[in-house]
C-alpha cells in the first residue's frame, strides 16, 4: 500500500476511500489519546532484515527453532543451543531500526514533552526498539541481548560479539554444518563472584511461562492506555491475542498495522509497517512542538 492511499481518496476507488477515512479517524483518535500501548511482533524486526523464524525459515540446520528453544533442549546439548542463538544474536546485532522503529522512538519522545505516554510492549528479543530510542519497553520474551544464569539466577546485559571465545565463527544455519559440540565449560559462564555457572539466554523457551513481573507491569499498561496499536503481529497472535482484545473490551480503541489484518480489529492499516506506521503517529496538526 503506498503511502498517498491514506491521504487523498479524490477520485479513487471505494476501498482507498475507505482506507482514507480509516486514517483520518485513526488520526482523530491518536490527537486525544494520553497513553499509548503499542503491541510490537516479529514483523517490525522483518522490515530490518531479522529473520521470523517461521516459515522459509523455520529451520536452523535440520532443527525446527521451537525444538531447539526449549528448557530440554538447552539441557540436553546447550553447545547445539548456544550456536543457534549465537547466530541470532549476531544477526540482530548486525540490523538497524527501520522506519517503523524510528517512528515509535520519536513519537514517544514527543508525546513525553506533552505529558503523554507512549510503552512499547514487544514480543521481539532482539532490543532494535532501544536501538531506535525507545525508553519505556516491555519485552514478554525476554531479550537476546542479556543472559541468565541457571545457578545463581543473575540476569545480566550481555552484547558481546562473539558472547565468549569458543563461539566465534560458529552458529552457522546451512544444513550440512556439524555441530561445533563445544565443551560446556567453554560455553558462556556466569562471572559473579564464585558462581562461574552456566549462563542461557534470557529469553521465553517453548514451554516456559512468561515473567509474572512483566505481566503485572503490561497488565497495568494495559488498563491505563486509551490507545492501543497493535504492529507487525496479528490479533490472532498471542500475546496480541490476549493483549488487544482484552484492551478492546474495555471500550479502547484498538489499530492494526500488519502485512495480513484481522476482521475484529476495528482500525486496520494492511502494508509494511514502515510505511503504514509513520504517517499514522506524525505530529497532529493540533500538536504543540
Amino acid at each position: 500500500m503506498e503511502v498517498s492511499q491514506l491521504y487523498c481518496c479524490t477520485n479513487r476507488p471505494r476501498t482507498s476511500f475507505m482506507l482514507c477515512m480509516n486514517m483520518s479517524e485513526f488520526r482523530e483518535l491518536f490527537s486525544k489519546a494520553r497513553h499509548i500501548a503499542i503491541i510490537t511482533g516479529a514483523g517490525v524486526s522483518a522490515e530490518s532484515g531479522v529473520p521470523t523464524f517461521r516459515g522459509e525459515n523455520e529451520k536452523w540446520r535440520k532443527w525446527f527453532s521451537q525444538d531447539l528453544a526449549t528448557p530440554e533442549a538447552f539441557s540436553r546439548t546447550p553447545s547445539r543451543v548456544w550456536e543457534f542463538y549465537h547466530y541470532r544474536r549476531e544477526m540482530a546485532l548486525s540490523k538497524k531500526p527501520n522506519a517503523a522503529h524510528l517512528a515509535i522512538a520519536e513519537c514517544e519522545a514527543r508525546l513525553k514533552k506533552q505529558g503523554r505516554s507512549v510503552v512499547v510492549i514487544t514480543q521481539c528479543i532482539d532490543d532494535i526498539h532501544q536501538q531506535a530510542g525507545s525508553k519505556h519497553v516491555l519485552k514478554v520474551h525476554g531479550s537476546l541481548m542479556e543472559t541468565r544464569c541457571v545457578s545463581c539466577g543473575e540476569v545480566t546485559g550481555n552484547k558481546r560479539s562473539p558472547i565468549c571465545a569458543a563461539l566465534k565463527g560458529k552458529g552457522a544455519p546451512d544444513p550440512d554444518v556439524a555441530d561445533a559440540q563445544i565443551p560446556v565449560d567453554q560455553l558462556p559462564r556466569c562471572e559473579e563472584s564464585g558462581c562461574h555457572g552456566l549462563l542461557r539466554p534470557n529469553v521465553v523457551f517453548f514451554g516456559e511461562t512468561l515473567d509474572a513481573d512483566i505481566l503485572t507491569k503490561v497488565e497495568k499498561e494495559m488498563e491505563a492506555c486509551d490507545l492501543c496499536l497493535v504492529v507487525g503481529t496479528s490479533s490472532i497472535v498471542y500475546p496480541a491475542a490476549m493483549f488487544g482484545p482484552q484492551i478492546a473490551s474495555r471500550g479502547v480503541p484498538v489499530a492494526e498495522f500488519n502485512t495480513t489484518t484481522t476482521p475484529k480489529t476495528e482500525h486496520r492499516f494492511r502494508g509494511p509497517c514502515g510505511t503504514t506506521l509513520p504517517p499514522a503517529l506524525a505530529r497532529h496538526e493540533s500538536e504543540v512542538i
